[in-house]
């Protein structure tokens, strides 16, 4: 069974609105909703789990009971950080899942294809992401404020989700990483951390993570094209 864990327990300090950001409208649809109807009419998605705060949990499953997402099977309490509260997704997995893949609620462009590339170049002890070449020049700064190296930029990828892998091998990821008390920045780097190979796989650039104000005017032009196109 393949599960998909869509995380949105984020608090949307950064978008300045008093709406949690992942229950903000594009075209009166909440941006959650976008996200869960791509895992919803994808096929080899099996079940769906979401994970969000505690006081969102019945705005959720309005959402759910709305849009009929039938492949919700559970809506789970986050933690304090996201590390937590994809920990608690993990732990509450149904025992028939195999593979999981783990993905930002508010990323909700993510192309059907690129999901399936991550489905199927994952395999047990590696893993599979999406990540996009990085438009822009990295260099890495030193204390004193001076460059001390300049990044290959066709070596550089900006990381997305969803993020793939077997079950029992990110789940003893997180493990490991609560008992040593290491938080890292997305779900492979756990997985690295613990010896897992990690394969990434180039995506779209379209799949943006809806963050700040500019980033609700980029997706509005990307709903307009995706309208466009249909």
């Amino acid at each position: 069974m393949i599960t998909a864990i869509i995380v949105a327990a984020g608090t949307g300090s950064r978008m300045g609105t008093n709406i949690k950001k992942q229950f903000i409208e594009l075209n009166n649809k909440p941006i959650i909703a976008y996200t869960l109807e791509v895992f919803q009419n994808l096929p080899e998605i099996d079940e769906i789990l979401i994970v969000t705060g505690h006081d969102c949990i019945d705005t959720v499953q309005k959402i759910v009971n709305t849009y009929k997402f039938s492949k919700v099977k559970n809506i789970v309490q986050g933690g304090k950080e996201r590390q937590d509260s994809v920990y608690n997704g993990l732990l509450s997995l149904s025992d028939d899942t195999e593979i999981v893949l783990i993905h930002d609620g508010v990323r909700p462009f993510v192309n059907k294809e690129d999901i399936l590339e991550t489905i199927n170049n994952v395999e047990i002890g590696t893993g599979a992401i999406l990540g996009v070449k990085s438009k822009n020049t990295l260099k890495v700064v030193g204390e004193d404020g001076f460059i001390k190296q300049t990044l290959k930029r066709s070596e550089i990828f900006e990381i997305q989700t969803p993020q793939t892998f077997y079950k029992n091998d990110i789940l003893k990821a997180y493990e490991q990483a609560k008992t040593e008390n290491f938080t890292g920045t997305d779900d492979a780097s756990l997985a690295e951390r613990s010896g897992i190979k990690v394969r990434l796989i180039e995506g779209s650039y379209s799949n943006i993570k809806i963050t700040t104000k500019d980033d609700i005017l980029s997706a509005k032009l990307i709903l307009e094209e995706k309208y466009e196109n249909s």
